[in-house]
């Protein structure tokens, strides 16, 4: 077996630190190593949510932004009830 030499003394280092000898190290890295790919080997298949939602604004936000209104001043009609219900309905 060939290892890096750097990342041999590295493992040296480790081992005499931790007071533990290189192969029982070198024996858990392995371990560690074999374990984890056990471990994605079995996990399930995850399945993200997704939207069929068009990018954008609504529509009657996108319609006050091409008429020249800034996001911002449209925004703060959306404290003014009114306003909010109008949206609602238009989207309906």
């Amino acid at each position: 077996m060939r290892i890096d030499e750097t990342l041999l003394n590295e493992a040296k280092a480790y081992a005499a630190k931790n007071g533990r000898s290189l192969t029982s190290v070198m024996e858990d890295a392995l371990r560690q190593l074999l374990n984890r790919a056990t471990e994605v080997a079995e996990r399930p298949r995850v399945e993200l949510i997704t939207s069929d939602s068009k990018p954008g604004f609504a529509p009657m936000v996108q319609q006050r932004l091409d008429a020249g209104e800034t996001l911002e001043h449209i925004l703060s009609d959306l404290e003014d009830e009114e306003w909010v219900e109008r949206a609602r309905n238009a989207a309906r």
